[in-house]
This record gives C-alpha cells, sequence and structure tokens, in this order.
C-alpha cells in the first residue's frame, strides 16, 4: 500500500467514455465520500496516479476543481489534503438536509403508489441484511438509495435537484456513523415506510424529520478519532 492508503479494492475503475479530468473527479470524489480516503489525508498527485493509472495533469485538475468545492484543501508549500468537515458545517448541511426530507417525505406520503411501496420494502430487507451482515459499506449506499427513492415518490424536480446538491456530504458525514445508527437506522426506515404507504403525510414528515435528526445528533456525537 502506498502512503495515499488506499485500502484494497477501494479504487473505483475510472468509466468512459468522458472527458478524462471528470472521470478522475468522479473516482476522487467517490473516494472522499465514502472515506478510503479520509478527513485531513494528504494526497499525493503521483500516487494517485498511479493508483488510477493516469497521468499527474488529470489530476491535479481533478485536485483543483475538488478544492473549489470544499472536498480538498490546498495548502501552499505542502500539498493537498482531503477537507476536515467542522461540526458546525456538519450541522449547516445536516439541517438543511432535514428540511429537503421532511417535505420529500410528506409528498411521498401524497403521491406514492404500490410500486414504489414495494421498491421501499425492497430496499429495506436489504439494508436490514446488510447491516446483520456488519457491511456498513452496502448499508451506507443502500441508505442513500432508500432516500433517493422517497425524493423521487415525491415528485419534485425542484426539491429533487435541490437534495441531489447535498446527498454526497449527507453521504460524507453518514459514513463515520452507519454502524452506530444500525439496526435502529432501518426500523425507522420501516416506519417511515407504512406512514407513506397509509398516506399519512403529517406522520411522514415527523418521522422523517426525527429520522434525520437523530442522524445528526449521532454524527455530533460520534467518537472522535
Amino acid at each position: 500500500m502506498l502512503s495515499t492508503g488506499l485500502p484494497q479494492g477501494a479504487v473505483p475503475k475510472l468509466e468512459r467514455p468522458g472527458p478524462l479530468r471528470d472521470r478522475v473527479y468522479e473516482a476522487l470524489l467517490e473516494l472522499i465520500t465514502t472515506r478510503a480516503l479520509q478527513p485531513g489525508q494528504h494526497l499525493v498527485e503521483s500516487e494517485l496516479a498511479g493508483h488510477l493509472g493516469v497521468s499527474r495533469q488529470p489530476v491535479r485538475e481533478a485536485l483543483q476543481r475538488l478544492n473549489t468545492e470544499g472536498w480538498v484543501d490546498l495548502r501552499p508549500a505542502q500539498g493537498a489534503f482531503v477537507h476536515e468537515p467542522t461540526e458546525d458545517e456538519a450541522d449547516q448541511l445536516l439541517t438543511v438536509r432535514t428540511l429537503l426530507e421532511a417535505e420529500a417525505a410528506r409528498l411521498a406520503a401524497a403521491h406514492a403508489d404500490g410500486a414504489g411501496i414495494e421498491a421501499l420494502e425492497e430496499l429495506l430487507a436489504q439494508g436490514m441484511a446488510a447491516v446483520a451482515s456488519d457491511d456498513v459499506d452496502t448499508a451506507v449506499a443502500l441508505n442513500a438509495r432508500f432516500h433517493a427513492k422517497i425524493m423521487e415518490l415525491a415528485g419534485n424536480a425542484v426539491l429533487a435537484e435541490l437534495a441531489a446538491q447535498v446527498d454526497r456530504r449527507v453521504r460524507w458525514y453518514y459514513t463515520p456513523v452507519a454502524r452506530q445508527r444500525g439496526n435502529q437506522s432501518w426500523i425507522e426506515h420501516r416506519d417511515l415506510i407504512a406512514a407513506i404507504a397509509g398516506h399519512d403525510e403529517q406522520r411522514a414528515t415527523w418521522l422523517m424529520r426525527e429520522h434525520t435528526e437523530h442522524t445528526r445528533r449521532s454524527y455530533h456525537e460520534r467518537p472522535k478519532a
């Protein structure tokens, strides 16, 4: 393992076609949001290029873009480092997430059909199985898919666009508390499904607000490295 410290098998394959700099950007962003690259970790251009099988130029361009978007910090004479989010940054993002997700749950309860409920129930079964087998990465991915499905069932394109802007940062903050939230998170998902299936807009809104607030509090209460 090189000093960049990527876990075995963590490096995603670069999808083709598309501009190389964009594919490198997506690969690095995925590594950051899944915490294969940890907050504060030094990012060495040559090593990342070697991992991804590309030259240093697209890596440099991707790091500059990630710096602009707040995922990476470029420090003079030191290089690039994965951004370390402050507690205030996390709190602001997760508070906005609560507002968006609560409205999505209300709209989903108003509009969801049988096929939508069935899709949520399938994700619930997969998520609980992932938690039971302590497969945190899969549980995190399924959690994101569950919330994305509710957003889809809400049927509001503007709301979905806003949610997409915060989705990756939500995953970033959720990953370190996924095991801590564990089965309880999916129990809350099950209750949400029941409210949505029953077209109970008020209860779905309240449950989603409580659910996302639990995650926000868990993040702040997590063991610090």
